[in-house]
């Protein structure tokens, strides 16, 4: 055996400088750095042909090696995804049994699992229901627990998320839609009967039903949060654990790979929202739990959006926002900003009792005293609005020196409502002494002049006639 070697070494003298073995390539490295965003196999091969040189494959070997080694890799793993792009969501099918330490009955949580696509990265937790609040909320727990969100969101077709599902055009659920546009993400749901596209989420579901609920299975749980624990624990282990073919494991790859491209968390988290469809009632306002809000009011008759969360009521009409109001529980009563009114209706609502006593007393008592009267005669004080901004509009049209005149007569003759006040200015009886007044060196009562009324002469003439025959006869 040596000999041969001997002699095919005399016979076939390797070149000066020729190693005699290929540098294989770091097939591992090379499929996280394909994760990455810009990079090619082409330009990984040139980095790897400068580090061996005279020991590299060329680059079609280079590519076939790469590729053998991905076809050894899982089905899910074998994909290449963009760093930081996609994260896939789904439930698992196992439950869990919750027992109510009180009472022993039993109750069953759902377990909500994301696999992001570069990494790997897997997270759960358990959640009561499939149904959307859960489905939401458990969102966004998943982006705090990242510190940031991927840019589209890969959930199967659960009724919770997708309204209506297609493979070519599928319709979020209008809340799952508003919480991925508040991060700032997008939604692509996973096509129906495209099993490529739910590989990755479904290796991570039986990667959490192994590694973790098969650990849990004969732990009893008490309630939703101790199980919560409890996966949180086993779940930092699985994303720990050193992946068998790639370098690194799953946190690392997170942190290097996925992290780094993915989008910053927004100012404050999601805040739970419904929607619905209303119309604009004649009055501006559209009605939400028994509660009125007012939109601006040329939307009157016009089909609208309602945007509902615990704390806030918003509104939109063709897709922008409108008119926004804090939330309100009193069934049957008005919420109205001035903004949303007619021109007439502000100006009548600008108008409170304090604001018109002012405005009174600046014309005069007078006037201040019949604007108070319409406040205390009433029910209520709106009711004597109307009245009250007669007196102003009659004060802009014959001045405060009549209407306080007017004012002071309609109080004399024991008629303080705004039709007396009207009809002495039109009259122009506020022009003459109040009832009950004389003027200096008048009567009292001022003389009436008419062809049908005896004069003072006729009566002294009388009083002359009557005095002369009591004192004596007239002749026969």
């Amino acid at each position: 055996m040596e000999h041969d070697a001997a002699l095919e070494a005399r016979l076939f003298p390797r070149a000066p400088g020729l190693v005699a073995a290929h540098a294989p390539p770091d097939c591992g490295y090379l499929h996280q750095e394909m994760k990455r965003p810009g990079v090619t196999l082409m330009l990984l091969w040139e980095e790897y042909a400068h580090a061996h040189p005279g020991q590299a494959y060329g680059y079609s070997q280079f590519c076939l090696l790469y590729k053998t080694f991905r076809q050894s890799l899982q089905r899910s793993m074998r994909q290449i995804y963009p760093a930081g792009e996609k994260i896939f969501i789904d439930y698992s099918g196992d439950k869990v049994t919750i027992i109510d330490r009180a009472t022993g009955a039993m109750r069953f949580a759902e377990i909500f699992v994301a696999v992001l696509g570069a990494s790997a990265y897997a997270y759960a937790e358990a959640t009561w229901t499939q149904q959307l609040p859960d489905w939401i909320a458990a969102h966004v727990r998943l982006f705090a627990h990242l510190m940031s969100v991927p840019a589209l969101l890969i959930p199967d077709n659960l009724k919770s998320g997708i309204q209506h599902p297609c493979r070519y055009d599928p319709e979020a659920n209008s809340t799952y839609a508003d919480m991925a546009r508040h991060y700032g993400t997008a939604i692509l749901p996973a096509r129906p009967a495209a099993p490529r596209d739910k590989a990755h989420v479904e290796a991570g579901v039986l990667l959490v039903q192994r590694w973790i609920l098969a650990r849990l299975r004969n732990q009893p749980f008490f309630s939703l949060e101790e199980l919560n624990r409890a996966i949180r624990a086993l779940l930092a282990d699985l994303n720990n654990r050193p992946f068998k073919k790639l370098p690194g494991s799953r946190r690392s790859a997170f942190e290097t790979i996925d992290r780094p491209a993915m989008i910053p968390l927004p100012a404050t988290p999601y805040e739970f929202a419904t929607w619905k469809v209303a119309t604009v009632s004649i009055d501006y306002h559209v009605e939400v739990d028994g509660h009125y809000y007012s939109v601006p009011h040329p939307l009157v008759r016009q089909k609208i959006e309602a945007r509902l969360t615990a704390s806030t009521v918003e509104f939109f009409f063709k897709s922008k926002r409108v008119a926004v109001h804090a939330r309100a529980l009193a069934r049957g009563k008005f919420t109205t900003l001035a903004e949303h009114m007619p021109e007439a209706h502000r100006r009548h609502r600008e108008w409170t009792p304090g604001r018109l006593l002012r405005w009174a007393h600046s014309i005069g008592p007078k006037t201040q005293a019949i604007v108070q009267w319409q406040f205390d005669h009433r029910p209520h004080p709106e009711q004597g609005y109307r009245a009250c901004l007669g007196l102003l509009n009659l004060g802009k049209r014959y001045g405060n020196v009549r209407l306080e005149a007017a004012c002071q007569r309609a109080l004399a003759i024991g008629s303080p409502v705004l039709k007396s006040v009207k009809s002495i200015l039109e009259a122009r009886l506020d022009q003459q002494p109040p009832p009950g007044t004389t003027p200096e060196g008048a009567s009292a009562i001022p003389p009436v002049h008419h062809d049908n009324v005896r004069g003072a002469a006729y009566f002294q003439s009388t009083t002359q006639t009557s005095t002369r025959t009591e004192g004596e006869s007239e002749p026969c």
